[in-house]
């Protein structure tokens, strides 16, 4: 699909602008280079991130606080980075305070927890937005202020329900929506308001819809545009990142990408033609300092046509063939194997290369998943023996569970505060705490077989559940329930490492490494340890003709290295398949891959 290339003019930009998109698709890179094309045409600009994975120090090349820093060598240009983390805490903390001295410390630490979401996280970061936004005073200085990462629609829709807040505080038995502490919501309600509004204002605000070219993200980006235009927010624009047209049409690996991006966009067309959108070239990945970034919205640069002088630098010995890991899991004859990390790293792909693995070292396995996406019956595309599936639907999971809070405690409230309660269980957080008593039955089963289970539960939902009394706890604010039989004791499984593998999925590029790191660490907080991490979908040593693959090749060594150095205590590798693996046979190809040798320079005449 031919679309024009992105160009943030000054005479066209609103004053605020807003990235938003899947992680991972350069909302990061796109709002600096936005930001310091806007600054170079002789605007003052802000540059504010929220990201809770926000690598806007690393790509300024500035180390950034909450206040705004001038960024060397681009004049007018400032920069902050709020970090949400930090603003959670002290989120928390202003609920929690009044408590301390009055709740013994068990319960403060439950508290905590059950305020440790991403929802509680999201809303501490738009408490941060709000004050840029909804006070003219905050960014008087500047002529544009470019947000990364902006507020989702369940966030927006529960401040525009805030006529039902007040009751809700008196009927909720913890004082706390899936956002946070809700009195906190009632204190900022008119700053709130007048956010909400500037967002909606056309003439203020422009919210740019990142995405790749890749259905998974194309999707995302899609619901997005849907929900934000619900709610009155329809000055969009769509940048599609990361296109890619090969100059070496021989390789089957660049022929390959080139290819299923093509047919991504094909299949969005009618997406794309709903509003202006406009294409980024693919880059060689490491977007880093005022120079890269400057190429970044460019045609063309070196890297499309000049391959890297270096030869590629060898990989890591202790990389593992996945089949090595399969050898371990197999030896116990049964448990629980899951695959985690964040969207489109290949979690599926993955997880059906194991469970085929497992069936045919003559095992009993179960494989189960919950993305609607994850298509796992194309992906085998045939039967294996011992090899079952199944599919726990989140959105039928998530409707059983939010009619059983309504029946319960929302046949007690009246319409207002019945309707801030609906809006409570359509965060994400209420899907975590469904699907999970789904895992937990198919978890059951895995006292004599394998359960392999794609799309795992978050860190934080098996936080939540680090005592039996906190997920009771979580029950009791919205259902006044009992807790399932099958989530009794299901902590100790998950934490034995003898019947329970996790295995963090990512590619070798730094906000996947990034947050499946934040991952692990919330996963080691709960007591749970992962068994090893898997790279996917690697080009080292690929044999690629392209000169941008190259390059993009020797960008992969840094991350690669952060895993088996830092991270990771096992490292499976498995590299970029020109064809899509799917079948048994592809499938048992992709687990059995091994790790190349790098190569020989040329001999000199």
């Amino acid at each position: 699909m031919n679309l024009p290339l992105y160009r943030p003019e000054a005479a066209t930009a609103t004053r605020f602008l807003f990235f938003t998109g899947k992680g991972g698709v350069g909302k990061t890179s796109l709002s600096c280079a936005t930001a310091l094309r806007l600054a170079e045409s002789g605007r003052q600009v802000l540059l504010v991130s929220t990201d809770p994975a926000s690598n806007l120090d690393e790509v300024l090349e500035t180390t950034l606080t909450g206040t705004p820093t001038p960024i060397v060598g681009a004049p007018g240009l400032s920069a902050l980075n709020i970090n949400p983390a930090a603003a959670a805490a002290a989120y928390r903390e202003r609920l929690i305070s009044p408590m301390r001295g009055l709740l013994p410390e068990a319960a403060l630490q439950r508290m905590e927890e059950q305020l440790s979401g991403s929802c509680t996280v999201e809303m501490a970061a738009f408490d941060e937005f709000s004050a840029l936004l909804g006070d003219p005073a905050a960014s008087a200085a500047f002529d544009h202020v470019v947000f990364d990462t902006a507020p989702t629609g369940h966030t927006l829709r529960l401040i525009r329900l805030a006529g039902a807040w007040n009751q809700f505080l008196d009927t909720s038995t913890s004082g706390t929506s899936c956002l946070g502490p809700l009195a906190g919501l009632e204190k900022q309600r008119s700053l709130y308001e007048a956010t909400v509004a500037t967002l909606a204002d056309t003439s203020a605000s422009t919210l740019i819809l990142v995405s790749r070219p890749q259905p998974a993200a194309l999707r995302e980006a899609e619901r997005t545009a849907s929900e934000l235009c619900a709610l009155g927010l329809t000055n969009q624009r769509l940048v599609i990142n990361g296109t890619f047209a090969t100059t070496c049409p021989q390789d089957a690996t660049a022929r390959a990408l080139e290819q299923r991006g093509d047919r991504a966009l094909a299949d969005a067309a009618s997406f794309l033609r709903r509003q202006p959108s406009f294409r980024v070239p693919l880059r060689s990945i490491n977007i880093l300092g005022l120079a890269g970034l400057r190429t970044l919205l460019q045609e063309t640069t070196a890297d499309d046509h000049t391959p890297p002088q270096a030869l590629p630098e060898p990989l890591p010995g202790s990389l593992e063939r996945l089949d090595s890991l399969v050898d371990t899991i197999a030896a116990r004859g049964h448990g629980v194997v899951m695959t985690m990390g964040k969207g489109g790293v290949g979690k599926t792909t993955v997880a059906a290369a194991i469970a085929v693995a497992l069936a045919r070292r003559g095992h009993a396995v179960l494989l189960s998943t919950t993305d609607p996406a994850a298509h796992l019956s194309e992906t085998l595309d045939g039967q294996v023996d011992g090899l079952t599936l199944s599919r726990i639907d989140p959105a039928a999971e998530t409707a059983a569970y939010t009619a059983e809070v309504l029946t319960t405690r929302g046949s007690q409230l009246d319409p207002a505060a019945r309707a801030l309660l609906e809006e409570d269980l359509r965060s994400p957080c209420t899907e975590e705490i469904a699907v999970f008593r789904a895992f937990a039955r198919e978890i059951d089963r895995a006292t004599h077989r394998f359960v392999v289970l794609d799309t795992a539960p978050t860190g934080h939902t098996l936080l939540l559940l680090d005592a039996s009394e906190a997920y009771h706890r979580e029950l009791e604010r919205q259902a006044r329930g009992s807790q399932p039989r099958e989530v009794l004791h299901l902590l100790e499984r998950l934490r034995d490492p003898s019947f329970t593998r996790i295995l963090l999925v990512t590619l070798p590029e730094a906000t996947p490494v990034h947050e499946a790191a934040a991952l692990q660490s919330d996963l080691r907080r709960a007591g749970i340890e992962p068994f090893a991490w898997v790279i996917n979908q690697s080009l080292h040593h690929s044999g690629t003709c392209d000169p941008l693959l190259q390059h993009r090749e020797r960008a992969e060594h840094r991350y690669i290295r952060e895993i088996t150095d830092t991270h990771a205590t096992r490292t499976a590798w498995l590299p970029w398949q020109a064809e899509e693996p799917t079948g048994p046979e592809s499938l048992a190809r992709l687990a059995a891959a091994a790790i190349p040798p790098p190569p020989s320079p040329a001999p000199h005449p």
